[in-house]
């Protein structure tokens, strides 16, 4: 069994399980007047590129999808995700424009390494960020977490056949911690999608699709900053 098809039915999982979703939490239009402790922006460690066939549930299925795109597979691996790197400093000044004592957390992080913390709760953070939150010496953590096989491309399939043309994908969650309690100040998914303009089956490279990826990752950061600006 392939490494491709492996990280496809690893895809196929994520995409199809049953994990429990945090319900969007607003933040309050006097957030930034009210709450003034320091605060660190972590951009997560990021996933890289790759395809992904929400619908072709089953092992055959997902064989099948991953034979046929085995071309775009291989140029979507390539792909940077360099256009993402300047969004940490872009949030810090973002929440200093707010008055916000706002400060990059500059480790490398991947939060499948943190802990998670023991009875977990609606309305709070998931993974134990103490550990961060203590070395960098803040109050609150701002976080951006872009998911497994949130950066790529997908292609919807109904089992064995494709329903439509394959889009780039940027999803990501974004939340603000409060390290005294994990409570979630905000929190908000993200999901954006972009087609590719004109034809997008154009191996090896695959131009039309590649432009979509770079103009997604900038949708994408436009809007998590756009949620931050009540």
């Amino acid at each position: 069994m392939s490494f491709r098809f492996i990280g496809l039915l690893l895809a196929a999982l994520l995409l199809g399980g049953c994990a429990t979703r945090q319900e969007p939490i607003p933040l309050s239009k006097d957030y930034y007047s009210a709450r003034t402790s320091r605060i660190g922006v972590l951009v997560a460690e990021l996933p890289k590129p790759d395809t992904s066939f929400p619908g072709a549930g089953c092992l055959l299925c997902i064989a099948v999808a991953s034979a046929a795109h085995g071309a775009l597979t291989d140029a979507v691996r390539t792909w940077p995700t360099t256009d993402l790197q300047p969004l940490k400093g872009e949030l810090v000044q973002l929440l200093q424009s707010r008055s916000q004592q706002a400060v990059p957390i500059d480790e490398a992080t991947a939060l499948t390494a943190l802990p998670n913390r023991s009875g977990h709760e609606a309305g709070f953070a998931v993974k134990d960020f103490s550990s961060v939150a203590t070395r960098a010496g803040v109050d609150r953590l701002l976080v951006v977490s872009v998911h497994p096989f949130g950066l790529g491309v997908w292609r919807n399939y109904s089992a064995y056949i494709p329903t439509g043309a394959p889009y780039a994908v940027f999803k990501a969650s974004a939340f603000i911690v409060d390290m005294k309690s994990h409570r979630l100040d905000w929190y908000q998914d993200f999901n954006v999608t972009q087609p590719a303009e004109g034809a997008w089956d154009e191996p090896p490279k695959f131009p039309g699709l590649a432009n979509a990826h770079f103009q997604v990752m900038e949708l994408g950061k436009d809007a998590i900053k756009k949620a931050l600006t009540p």
